[in-house]
């Protein structure tokens, strides 16, 4: 270590291991965009980024939408939300007794604990709770965080998304699937 950061306290030091490992995500991808919405050379249909906009959950369960929503929250500084999110979707169908609370203790330590590197928010008493619950983990003892996290994408993040430019060019440059542009044809030959 250079003499210029042995110098500086241990505090310091943490905080700037913290910020690079959050900078490191968003210098992967600057910018997110249709091009990061394209999975091989397969991209949403228009029919499915519009399906995006009937529900939080219907965008949850596309995987084009999952990926664009995951996009966006990293150009928010806010993917921690959507990685909890799915690590106790993950967590819940874990069948090993002890891998439940080996797996258990990395969600708390990773989004829960103090000093968490990607810290979700959620008030004290969801925390407490989820701090209590992990004396005896079980499959639903991430239940309450992930339902206030669940909440806070689908009422804050869900809503930015569909007004951010992003989305609405992944609209504008989608196309309508070849079922749709068919069925003007077949109306015309009835």
């Amino acid at each position: 270590m250079c003499k210029g950061l042995a110098s500086l306290p241990t505090c310091c030091l943490e905080r700037a291991k913290e910020l690079k490992a959050r900078l490191g995500s968003v210098l992967q991808i600057p910018n997110w965009n249709l091009s990061c919405c394209k999975i091989g050379k397969n991209k949403p249909t228009l029919e499915e980024c519009l399906r995006w906009k009937e529900s939080f959950e219907k965008l949850l369960s596309s995987k084009y939408g999952l990926y664009a929503f995951t996009a966006f929250l990293m150009s928010e500084f806010s993917e921690e939300n959507i990685a909890f999110y799915f690590a106790c979707e993950e967590y819940k169908h874990i069948k090993c007794p002890a891998k439940l609370v080996t797996k258990a203790k990395k969600i708390y330590d990773e989004f829960i604990g103090s000093e968490a590197p990607r810290e979700i928010n959620i008030d004290h008493e969801t925390r407490d709770i989820t701090r209590a619950n992990m004396l005896a983990p079980t499959h639903s003892c991430f239940d309450m965080a992930q339902h206030k996290i669940y909440m806070l994408m689908a009422k804050d993040c869900y809503p930015r998304f569909l007004r951010s430019p992003a989305y609405r060019d992944l609209v504008c440059q989608a196309k309508p699937s070849t079922k749709a542009r068919n069925l003007p044809q077949q109306e015309k030959k009835a």
